[in-house]
């Protein structure tokens, strides 16, 4: 059996290792936690990332309904995300558009209220853009066939 402390150490592993993202942003939307895999997927080392705010994953057109939809989960406690994937785009480093799909859960302090929010997110820019060039493929066939048969 383990011990509490050989546990602690191995959870930290885990996270610190994992090659999706896990990013820890506290009520205020500060990055507290940021592991080897959001490093990769967004660009930034952890000395980048930690104590800065979500922004600078967020795309700017898209901050203030994220900061909108951001408050009210921290006010209220409640995310309609908590049981399903969120897909949304994301910037990184270098200014590219990443697309990401993310789980989110709501982690609370002693005394209840939530201290923040901890998402598990992966790239799947490849895979989308895959999807959108096939749509444009079918879209285009679709059009010849529709234009043969008139």
């Amino acid at each position: 059996m383990m011990t509490k402390t050989e546990g602690e150490a191995l959870c930290r592993q885990i996270v610190e290792e994992a090659r999706d993202a896990i990013i820890f942003a506290d009520r205020d939307g500060t990055i507290r936690l940021w592991n080897k895999g959001a490093e990769s997927i967004f660009g930034y080392r952890a000395e980048e990332a930690l104590g800065r705010s979500l922004d600078l994953i967020v795309p700017e057109r898209f901050r203030g309904r994220h900061w909108d939809g951001y408050r009210r989960v921290m006010d209220t406690g409640v995310t309609r995300y908590s049981e399903g994937l969120l897909a949304v785009p994301a910037t990184g480093k270098d200014g590219r558009r990443i697309s990401l799909e993310f789980t989110i859960s709501l982690l609370r302090g002693e005394d209840g209220e939530v201290a923040g929010a901890a998402a598990i997110v992966r790239d799947v820019t490849e895979a989308w853009q895959r999807e959108k060039a096939l749509k444009e493929r079918l879209a285009a066939l679709e059009t010849r066939v529709s234009g043969l048969a008139e």
